[in-house]
């Protein structure tokens, strides 16, 4: 079954349904606070994607562009996605959700990266991701984990 992937309007139906969520936090609470002061609309582009099942909001994720600028994880440095907030609800997992939504960000044609949660790495390496070499200064502790589109090579700490 192929699932569809949306881009979510800003709006308060969108901000419910995140609710539902476990990772509903601090982004969420921003976008309520904006929509209560008018500054963003209905239309409003958001980061967030995801996947109905009827009409029930069942897996999103989230998706940060990062320009080349500030690419330290990829060669040659690029733009690329950062995804996160990547999310099933329990009646909906193991059902093609999660893969249909990380499939979306790939055909997106840019390198991804992400922050896998506890006992999410073997999902992440199904879905063609690979760990990165770490690096102290630059992972903070995260352990990112990084997907490369054909002619992009991770990049490689300068030796000290």
């Amino acid at each position: 079954m192929k699932h569809k992937v949306v881009n979510l309007l800003v709006n308060y139906k969108t901000l419910e349904e995140f609710k539902l969520f476990k990772e509903y936090g601090i982004q969420e609470l921003s976008m309520l606070e904006d929509l209560q002061d008018n500054i963003i609309e209905d239309d409003s582009e958001s980061p967030f994607y995801g996947i109905y099942f009827g009409d029930k909001l069942v897996a999103r994720m989230s998706l940060y562009k990062v320009t080349a600028k500030y690419d330290r994880y990829f060669n040659p440095p690029q733009e690329y996605y950062v995804l996160w907030k990547l999310e099933v609800l329990p009646d909906y997992q193991r059902k093609g959700f999660g893969r249909a939504l990380v499939e979306y960000a790939k055909g997106l044609g840019t390198p991804l990266k992400t922050n896998p949660r506890i006992h999410s790495q073997e999902f992440w390496n199904k879905m063609g991701f690979q760990n990165v070499s770490y690096e102290m200064e630059r992972d903070l502790g995260e352990n990112p984990m990084i997907w490369l589109p054909n002619g992009v090579k991770e990049q490689q700490a300068d030796p000290a």
